[in-house]
């Protein structure tokens, strides 16, 4: 077998080019607002489902790239969504990404409450980080604080809803769809059961990317 072998820069180019292609053959029609998202999701993962079961609320990509731009804190639920966050868009941006998952105090609070750490570290994101993005990728639960946070007053940026699994997954996302478009939050759901660090990552990316005119690879340093 004879292996080709392309520039970072250049496989990416030609993997956005191929799903665009393969999009097309299968008819699915993508709102150019949304298309950098859905790309990239598809691209992380290989699953043209996201082309299906990505729900954007209103002008969401718009809004969610307005406040991108005035250099606001990302909070994630886990360090895997922190770790696949573009800290090169971010710091150029003047973003700064968190996750208090691991944080001794984190782990404490959720022993002396009972509940668990997802639980507790968003609890304390809400009350530490005014106007903040927040990507769920992995806990359902995550979603559930935010939404009761939200319905109690706490306005964050945006809900990037995107945790996979089998239990309160759906039930989860579709909680904060309903109270994010209720109290008009910029929203981005994975619906259903699949979705993942990986891809929560890779929807903030997009709005990183989009935001710091970086969707091309070669505006990243990249070769």
């Amino acid at each position: 077998m004879n292996i080709i072998h392309f520039r970072p820069a250049d496989i990416e180019r030609t993997s956005m080019r191929i799903i665009g292609e393969e999009l097309a053959r299968m008819g699915k029609q993508i709102k150019k607002e949304n298309e950098a998202v859905v790309k990239r999701v598809i691209h992380t993962t290989a699953d043209f489902d996201y082309a299906d079961n990505l729900h954007f609320s209103r002008a969401a990509v718009a809004l969610c790239v307005e406040k991108l731009r005035r250099g606001i804190d990302i909070i994630t639920d886990s360090n895997m969504a922190l770790s696949g966050v573009s800290k090169t868009a971010a710091q150029h941006l003047g973003c700064t990404t968190h996750c208090y998952m691991a944080h001794p105090d984190i782990i404490k609070k959720a022993k002396e409450d009972n509940t668990t750490r997802a639980t507790a570290a968003m609890q304390y994101a809400t009350e530490a980080h005014f106007d903040a993005g927040f990507a769920v990728g992995n806990a359902p639960t995550a979603l559930f604080v935010l939404a009761e946070r939200i319905e109690a007053g706490f306005l964050p940026a945006f809900v990037v809803a995107a945790p996979v699994g089998f239990v309160n997954v759906v039930e989860a996302k579709e909680k904060i769809v309903s109270v994010c478009e209720a109290f008009h939050i910029p929203v981005i759901a994975a619906m259903g059961r699949k979705g993942g660090s990986t891809v929560a990552a890779a929807i903030v990316n997009a709005l990183l990317y989009t935001a710091a005119d970086m969707l091309d690879p070669g505006a990243r340093g990249w070769n």
